[in-house]
């Protein structure tokens, strides 16, 4: 009872510190999109490149995208934004609840992917656009924001966490099953031990 206590308040401890990561992680990714949009908006001409702003392979242009990459589902704002919330609450709650053993690369991922959903999220909720400011100069690349590069890099870490896991939950369940094996093959090791024992005392009983 005492191991049993022991390992669930290790598992609450290390869930806590990971959903203290997750959201962390998530609040400052959040901040540092919105600053960064709001920067654009304020001080840069929609559709303009900035100038001096060419680093050989990308430059800051302002654009305001009412629909998803390469200007899919354009005018559809609200509906992109509910897609965005259900996915933020898919990724929250896989990563902080679902798995039984949170791993810092799928921590980290979810909280980004959750970061930059509610990012654009936020935009196309207040503004009915999303605000694109990072436009890649050496592939043709829609314009993008910090929330997703986010959402990029963070599903690629959540898919290599997800791994990570599923590979520690089959490594789990053959050591449990092992455990299981061995614990059965001494029951019955004691129990033909036993049936020994007691076919020795019937035979001492009859010579006396």
């Amino acid at each position: 009872m005492d191991a049993l206590s022991s390992s669930n308040a290790t598992t609450t401890g290390t869930r806590a510190r990971h959903a203290l990561a997750f959201f962390a992680i998530a609040v400052a990714w959040i901040a540092i999109d919105q600053a960064a949009k709001r920067y654009f908006e304020s001080t840069q001409e929609l559709g303009a490149v900035v100038p001096g702003s060419n680093f050989g392979i990308v430059q800051f242009r302002l654009v305001h995208n009412t629909g998803a990459a390469w200007s899919l589902f354009s005018d559809m704002t609200w509906l992109l934004g509910v897609v965005s919330l259900v996915v933020c609450a898919g990724m929250l709650v896989y990563a902080l609840f679902w798995v039984k053993r949170p791993n810092w690369v799928l921590t980290c991922g979810a909280a980004l992917v959750f970061a930059g959903g509610i990012g654009n999220a936020i935009d196309r909720f207040s503004q009915g656009y999303v605000v694109d400011f990072i436009e890649a100069t050496f592939i043709d690349f829609p314009v993008f924001n910090i929330a997703d590069i986010g959402v990029t890099c963070g599903f690629a870490l959540a898919l290599i966490g997800a791994y990570r896991y599923l590979a520690w939950r089959d490594h789990e369940a053959e050591r449990v099953a092992a455990q299981a094996a061995e614990e059965e093959r001494k029951q019955a090791e004691q129990r033909a031990a036993n049936r020994l024992a007691r076919q020795k005392s019937g035979k001492g009983g009859g010579r006396a």
